[in-house]
């Protein structure tokens, strides 16, 4: 039902997906093509979809929609490759604005990494 919809869509939402490293993206998405091809209900169009490691993460079996996205994600080698590496939240609001956020944790460079403290525990033994 929307899986041509979201093949169209594909190469933004790749490119989308690794530009998330830095900060969020939005897409602006044509309402008019959700609304032909589907019910009509606005209250339809909104979602959230967690991926994490290549796996939907939430029950997203109410919204035909998510569905059909995270199926159209999954089944492309290339962004199956992106995904199974990465922790990302995928929602649509009402507005049709495709919303992609890369939930990995940030490497914060004030923490020490485990090495540093290996050595610095052994240090203080010693």
């Amino acid at each position: 039902m929307y899986t041509s919809i979201w093949r169209k869509y594909l190469p933004i939402i790749k490119i989308l997906l690794k530009r998330t490293a830095t900060t969020d993206q939005v897409l602006n998405l044509n309402r008019v093509d959700f609304e032909r091809a589907g019910s009509g209900r606005k209250a339809g169009y909104k979602f959230t979809i967690e991926l994490n490691n290549g796996k939907v993460r939430n029950v997203i079996s109410g919204s035909p929609l998510a569905l059909n996205l995270a199926t159209v994600l999954l089944e492309d080698d290339a962004n199956a490759d992106i995904l199974r590496n990465n922790h990302y939240e995928i929602s649509l609001n009402t507005k049709f604005q495709l919303i992609t956020k890369n939930l990995n944790p940030k490497q914060d460079s004030t923490t020490p990494k485990t090495d540093d403290k290996e050595v610095a525990v052994e240090e203080s033994t010693a």
